[in-house]
């Protein structure tokens, strides 16, 4: 498509658009009075206006029932944690017996890590991304540290090349050869937080098993926001949270992936709890941990009921908009806001779009490295009704999110930015 820098044109995008009433399914927030330019989605996904129905819903149960709700509310809280399962397969290219929403992202990773990082004298070594967000980085080094190994000897932190801002393929696929035999487990943030990388998870997954390694990924950025082929793919695990692009709330419902392939096998370590054990025999109270087959065995406690049906809310809209719709979509918006970004005059003496112009290799987040006044900039773009997302040292990020951003939102957010730079 050739793309047309003016708000007539990005408004006869709208028009066209037949995800375009979704929008209206999600409250918008407001800056002095007026709808804001969210474009935040990235770090914090908007309420839909079906959440408090659902969350409500619950407390009513809650309220008539009390402790029978686990048996006689409208979603009976026992079996809470499958009522999201096909929605969420759908989302990550998986089988339902794969996928469970529990936890937190940092918990599960740290649970699934228990099983697959299981470092010997000879293969102990986790190959990781450098700058991968915090947490899990925290909880790659703690880790280590647990298994008594020192974490600059056994984590590899892939860089990019000198005067590049994201890895290349082959080099990440000849660093897991290079080190394949002492490789233990290879895991990437699936879309990275920073530059808004996504990587090639299939290429990265045969790599990392045919050097021997478990594969697995941090799919914080990219559930929501990128159709995935977990299954297919072969990935072993990947854990996500559930409050950007699922849109579940604040500190929101997170999930588990676990290939079918480990379903049964029982004999991966562990750590137990109740809600993990076989369902039929787990109000017998007995002791030793039989665990459900997939990825329920690796549950410990029992379901959440509120930020569960806050989750139901958005997942309810994925998928009536459907991830491949949305994609397509996402790819639209994006390119759209990077042809208006590059159409900024002497724009490349202002900042440097450092997330991969290759729309296979993106999600919907455009990262701008800001070359001077970076915070002064953002600042401004702030007061003039942008919500937008500032990462340090000099980063700001945006992310028109296709579920309830614009076209005419993206080409009016190009005007603001265009000033905020003056």
């Amino acid at each position: 498509m050739k793309f047309e820098n003016s708000i007539r044109f990005a408004k006869k995008l709208d028009s066209q658009d037949p995800l375009h009433a979704f929008r209206t399914k999600f409250h918008l927030p407001k800056l002095k009075g007026k709808t804001a330019i969210y474009l935040t989605g990235n770090s914090l996904g908007l309420q839909p206006k079906s959440t408090r129905k659902i969350v409500d819903e619950e407390l009513s149960d809650w309220a008539k029932l009390g402790v029978e709700g686990h048996f006689h509310s409208k979603r009976p809280w026992l079996h809470y944690h499958k009522f999201s399962k096909s929605s969420l397969a759908k989302i990550v290219g998986a089988k339902p017996v794969e996928v469970v929403a529990m936890n937190q992202l940092t918990v599960n990773l740290h649970l699934m890590m228990v099983s697959f990082y299981q470092p010997t004298k000879i293969r102990f070594k986790i190959l990781t991304e450098a700058g991968a967000f915090s947490s899990d980085q925290y909880a790659f080094e703690s880790q280590a540290k647990f298994h008594g190994l020192d974490p600059e000897k056994a984590i590899i932190e892939l860089t990019p090349r000198n005067g590049e801002f994201t890895l290349r393929t082959e080099d990440i696929l000849q660093a897991i050869d290079e080190n394949k035999n002492e490789l233990a487990l290879v895991i990437f943030g699936a879309v990275q937080y920073y530059t808004g990388q996504f990587f090639d998870l299939e290429k990265i997954t045969k790599a990392g098993h045919e050097a021997g390694a478990y594969v697995g990924f941090d799919l914080a950025h990219s559930i929501g926001n990128v159709p995935l082929q977990l299954h297919k793919q072969q990935v072993d695990f990947a854990v996500w949270c559930g409050y950007k692009y699922l849109n579940s709330g604040p500190g929101g419902l997170a999930g588990v992936f676990v290939h079918e392939k480990h379903a049964a096998d029982f004999e991966l370590p562990r750590f137990a709890g109740w809600w993990g054990h076989r369902d039929k025999e787990r109000f017998q109270m007995k002791k030793g941990f039989k665990p459900m087959r997939g990825v329920d065995g690796w549950q410990l406690s029992n379901f959440p009921i509120l930020p569960g049906a806050a989750q139901l809310a958005s997942l309810e809209i994925f998928d009536d908009a459907g991830i491949n719709n949305l994609r397509k979509k996402s790819i639209s918006l994006t390119s759209y806001l990077e042809f208006l970004l590059r159409s900024i005059e002497n724009y490349n003496e202002h900042f440097t779009i450092i997330t991969p112009t290759n729309t296979d290799e993106r999600g919907c987040q455009l990262s701008l490295l800001m070359k001077k006044n970076g915070k002064k900039v953002f600042s401004k773009i702030t007061k003039a009704g942008v919500i937008a997302d500032w990462r340090e040292p000099d980063v700001i990020r945006v992310a028109p999110v296709p579920l309830y951003n614009t076209f005419e939102e993206v080409y009016r957010f190009s005007e603001v930015f265009k000033i905020a730079l003056l």
